[in-house]
């Protein structure tokens, strides 16, 4: 039986228009993905390959393939959770600006979430794109050519692929940033969903349209480095899943 929605939620959302949805790990844990700075994060058992390496390292290169092919086996498998389908139905209802993501697993646009309203700000595990020609295909084939040879695959230009993601030490999309700080500009509600706003430039754009006056909700399970701000209208502790479904269909209805 689904939980009853916050009434402290539903009243903020009930008037929202242009919501800014900014999404981290958090939100797709309840999908099987485990999240990457959390007490049972990724990083507390593996090192980044840095860009740089990457790029100069053949050794990094396998490196970073070995550990991208594990992941792929996850996101492949993996599929939306009430959150990320709850988000989608916001946007059908013409209630969102921007889902503004940090996470790479492809979860909001299997849900339903427009391209035209998403910014994957730190990129997709969805393609594989050249370092050098900047040419985009899809993963699979790659992931079985490595899986088979242990070589990390090149491009037909000769250039080394990875997966279409921003790395420790490479430069994020304009793109994606101008279409998120535009986002911030507009929105007239911001929610900040399971992620514990550390990294920046990402966790800026949440801050930046909440100092402008507007409604400021969080929901993560544990603490985030936003909760302190006086701009935090609502703290909401636990589950995203749990909590979001209910309070976007009551303010919806």
């Amino acid at each position: 039986m689904p939980s009853a929605p916050d009434p402290r939620l539903v009243e903020l959302l009930r008037p929202a228009r242009r919501v800014l949805v900014f999404t981290g790990a958090g939100i797709s844990t309840d999908s099987g993905i485990p999240d990457y700075r959390g007490p049972q994060g990724v990083w507390k058992t593996r090192q980044p390959v840095y860009y740089d390496d990457f790029m100069s390292s053949d050794s990094a290169r396998i490196e970073y393939w070995d550990f991208k092919l594990e992941t792929w086996q996850l996101y492949r498998a993996a599929r939306p959770n009430p959150a990320h389908l709850a988000i989608a139905r916001l946007e059908a209802a013409g209630r969102v600006e921007a889902v503004v993501t940090q996470n790479i697993d492809g979860l909001h646009e299997l849900a339903g979430s427009s391209r035209a309203r998403l910014v994957e700000i730190h990129g997709t595990d969805h393609w594989i794109a050249c370092q050098s020609c900047g040419d985009l295909s899809r993963p699979g084939p790659h992931f079985e050519a490595f899986r088979q040879t242990r070589r990390p695959p090149l491009c037909h230009c000769g250039g080394f692929l990875k997966p279409a993601t921003i790395s420790f030490g490479q430069a994020l999309r304009e793109e994606d940033l101008t279409r998120a700080a535009l986002a911030a500009q507009r929105a007239d509600l911001v929610l900040a969903l399971g992620s514990t706003l550390s990294v920046y430039p990402a966790a800026h754009f949440p801050l930046a349209a909440a100092e402008r006056g507007i409604p400021y909700i969080i929901i993560n399970r544990g603490p985030t480095e936003h909760d302190h701000l006086p701009c935090v209208t609502l703290r909401v502790e636990g589950s995203v899943s749990a909590s979001l479904p209910p309070a976007i269909d009551a303010a919806i209805a």
